[in-house]
């Protein structure tokens, strides 16, 4: 396979290559794609050096998959373009999420809803993949009314500039800003812009991708987003209500089951899942599992990812795995 990463130089772009190395996906040809400015700079994937190249460049070596991480102003523009030129576009922005027209797939709930013709698949924001990796196990038995999320999210979402800002602030230094305030030992409920609705876009997407990857216009979903000074990955507290009851063995036993998510809880020993636990990990990690005394049928549960990896990186080279394995490229 033919394979261009495009935001090779990016957080995500960087893990996106450790992953394609790590589960030893088939490469013939590597194209490591970035913007004009970084043309030229050298980047070693398994012992060899690559010359990042520009877009243009890469869109006429007509790559077989191209994995998009370099933001949605770029997939807009240059998306199209690689998919006019025969090449698969797996893209992690969020761009082409809710367009209507293309597929928002994690492999694990709707892969097999891909066909040849999609030419371009985005790739669902961080915080979803994570609580839908927890969710649709017991929506598929249980049926979902009503999801209530607090996600905790880890500084890597927001890109290079907010782990340089913590460094900085753990040192005491001055520096560029990435946030309206400091980071270090505080909690921002504020992850990406307001909208007119007073909840912010990040907040926004965990309702309408959840609806979409489900296929299930009746779930709601209301959530607080909150932004704190952890690197390892993002935490989510997820309330959920159901049609049907159940037990909490079965609860346990159906997450334990799902592929992708491992089960962490237990009390008495203090398990539960943590970002310093799930960094550099792929799966989803699920604990603190209980009924919710206060309302019927509903349940409480916490979940950690390393959004860098299932949350973008993995998630994204697994779709292109998915694709290689069904002949869809």
């Amino acid at each position: 396979m033919r394979i261009a990463v495009v935001g090779a130089t990016g957080m995500v772009g960087e893990i996106m290559l450790k992953v394609l190395a790590e589960r030893n996906f088939p490469i013939t040809e590597l194209y490591l794609v970035a913007s004009e400015r970084s043309v030229g700079k050298k980047i070693n994937f398994k012992g060899k050096d690559y010359e990042v190249i520009g877009l243009q460049t890469a869109v006429d070596l007509k790559p077989d998959i191209a994995l998009f991480s370099a933001g949605g102003e770029t997939s807009l523009e240059w998306a199209p373009k690689f998919a006019e030129n025969g090449t698969t576009v797996v893209d992690n922005s969020s761009a082409w999420r809710m367009d209507e027209t293309k597929k928002l797939v994690i492999p694990e709930i709707n892969a097999s809803e891909l066909t040849k013709e999609d030419k371009i698949i985005a790739n669902p924001n961080c915080s979803t993949i994570q609580l839908l990796m927890a969710l649709k196990p017991l929506h598929d038995k249980y049926k979902i009314k009503r999801v209530v999320v607090s996600t905790y999210q880890s500084i890597t979402g927001t890109g290079v500039k907010a782990v340089e800002q913590l460094e900085n602030e753990y040192k005491g230094e001055k520096g560029e800003m990435a946030y309206p305030y400091p980071i270090h030992k505080n909690a921002l409920p504020h992850c990406d812009v307001f909208q007119e609705n007073g909840y912010t876009k990040e907040e926004m997407k965990l309702t309408k991708e959840t609806k979409k990857i489900l296929g299930d216009e009746s779930v709601l979903v209301s959530a607080t987003a909150i932004r704190i000074p952890v690197v390892g990955g993002h935490s989510e507290a997820v309330n959920v209500e159901f049609e049907n009851d159940f037990e909490e063995g079965d609860v346990r036993k159906l997450l334990s089951e799902f592929p992708g998510v491992t089960v962490q809880d237990n009390p008495d020993t203090n398990t539960y899942p943590m970002p310093i636990y799930a960094e550099g990990k792929d799966d989803v990690f699920v604990g603190r599992i209980r009924r919710d005394y206060s309302q019927p049928k509903s349940l409480n549960m916490w979940v950690v990812a390393d959004n860098l990896r299932k949350g973008a990186a993995t998630n994204t080279v697994q779709i292109a795995e998915y694709l290689l394995a069904n002949k869809l490229v």
